[in-house]
């Protein structure tokens, strides 16, 4: 394989791995209501984030067009609180493992209106600024889709084990779960057993009381 047919699959390859860590977004948003986005964010990794409201005419934008965003962790700790904005950015490292979530709330006017955002989230490799890496680095195409590879390739390796240690999370729940269901459930037996034996015993004792028997 040539040195330039080499770039291009390295190219390509880079693109379609960071695609995945990084998430770009337009979506439509009513006066007085929410959206909420989430993403699965492991500890140490980095995180950025871009969001404007599209102008929907030439010019400025209308008053009625404003947000409040919020961008929180899985244990509801606040990275990010902007009111009555436009636009904005966001960055953090995350401290948990988990869903971080983005939420957006439009402002309340009359009549309603519907503003469209357009919105970019990402994470990792996708989170680091290239640009700057070249231009400090002074590296030529090849040498920088080569580190590019290498980090996105890095990354997604770290992402394999952190996914692992949450399936093995979710195995070990699942047998806690199942153990606490079948103790419930040889209770559940052993309980209607006894309500059975004492109901039998009542009706014989009846019975004999009776002298029916």
């Amino acid at each position: 394989m040539s040195t330039s047919n080499l770039g291009l699959v390295l190219i390509i390859l880079g693109f379609m791995l960071e695609t995945k860590m990084g998430e770009s977004m337009r979506f439509e948003l009513d006066s007085g209501q929410t959206k909420c986005i989430s993403e699965d964010i492991r500890t140490n990794a980095m995180s950025v984030g871009k969001y404007a409201i599209v102008n929907p005419h030439q010019g400025s934008l209308p008053h009625s067009h404003k947000l409040t965003v919020k961008v929180s962790s899985p244990y509801g700790h606040s990275y990010h609180i902007r009111e009555d904005v436009d636009s904005g950015n966001f960055a953090f490292t995350a401290t948990e493992n988990g869903a971080y979530t983005s939420c957006f709330w439009a402002i309340n006017h009359q009549p309603p209106v519907k503003i469209t955002i357009d919105f970019v989230w990402r994470t990792g490799v996708a989170a680091k600024d290239w640009s700057q890496v070249a231009k400090k680095g002074q590296v030529d195409t090849m040498e920088f889709e080569l580190k590019k590879l290498y980090d996105t390739v890095t990354y997604i390796h770290e992402e394999m084990y952190y996914l692992r240690e949450r399936e093995e999370e979710m195995q070990h729940l699942n047998k806690e779960t199942n153990s606490t269901m079948a103790a419930l459930s040889f209770f559940s037996i052993a309980l209607c057993l006894s309500v059975a034996g004492l109901q039998v015993w009542h009706l014989k004792t009846f019975f004999q009381r009776k002298k029916l028997l």
